[in-house]
């Protein structure tokens, strides 16, 4: 009984000096936090959330935050999950956790990110520009290295957003892009012999172009750079 008694208290004693290591872990990264030590902060609530099996949601996204601020983007996703299981700060972590997946260039990743965060979010101002900015820029990239699939994709992402400014540069980017297309094709028709079936492959780009640009303008009647390439194309197609 003696013996049972002193195993009973040494266990308590070990888990007492377990309580007190991560209440000092979590005060530490806390003042690390303050003082944006973000490194520091990190590793100290990294340590105090392992012992405590992540219950602290408040530490649970302030971990996430201070990876993040210390370019620790991989943590920083891993925790930002974790804040959005526990639905803390969930807009932000929605949005730090789509910020580290692009900082770690993992696309598809980031846009199924805002995706969930819209759809948690609807409208969310942050998520939707976040996507229309990141989405524009590799489009614009992914267009200019004549990956023109990966741009529509890419540019189609932005889509899902509220924001008229943004939806609508978006098809417009969509029209300008694949009208471009229709005339690179034409321009390269020099064999009078070929042309025929060069026009038809041109035309299949001019129309979707067209129901692009169509959108936009359903969007923002005022849109003069639409009005002008519809403009073109529907002579084109005319013709």
């Amino acid at each position: 009984m003696k013996k049972i008694v002193l195993l009973l208290a040494f266990c308590l004693s070990i888990g007492n000096v377990f309580a007190q290591d991560a209440d000092k872990l979590r005060d530490e990264g806390d003042a690390a936090l303050k003082a944006k030590n973000y490194a520091e902060a990190f590793t100290k609530y990294d340590g105090f959330l392992k012992q405590t099996n992540n219950e602290d949601a408040d530490r649970v996204f302030n971990c996430a935050f201070a990876a993040f601020q210390a370019k620790k983007y991989e943590d920083a996703v891993k925790y930002y999950d974790l804040a959005i299981q526990k639905n803390k700060n969930i807009d932000d972590a929605y949005t730090g956790k789509a910020m580290s997946l692009r900082n770690l260039n993992k696309a598809a990743e980031f846009t199924a990110t805002v995706e969930a965060g819209l759809k948690a979010k609807p409208g969310d101002a942050d998520l939707e520009k976040l996507l229309y900015v990141y989405c524009i820029k590799q489009g614009q990239a992914a267009q200019k290295g004549g990956k023109v699939a990966e741009a529509e994709e890419l540019y189609k992402d932005v889509l899902i957003v509220s924001n008229p400014k943004y939806k609508g540069n978006a098809l417009y980017s969509l029209g300008a892009m694949f009208y471009n297309e229709g005339a690179k094709i034409l321009a390269a028709a020099t064999d009078p012999a070929k042309y025929e079936a060069e026009k038809d492959k041109a035309d299949v780009q001019m129309k979707k172009a067209k129901e692009y640009l169509e959108q936009a303008l359903a969007i923002n009647a005022a849109d003069a750079n639409s009005k002008k390439i519809l403009d073109s194309i529907n002579e084109t197609l005319a013709k």
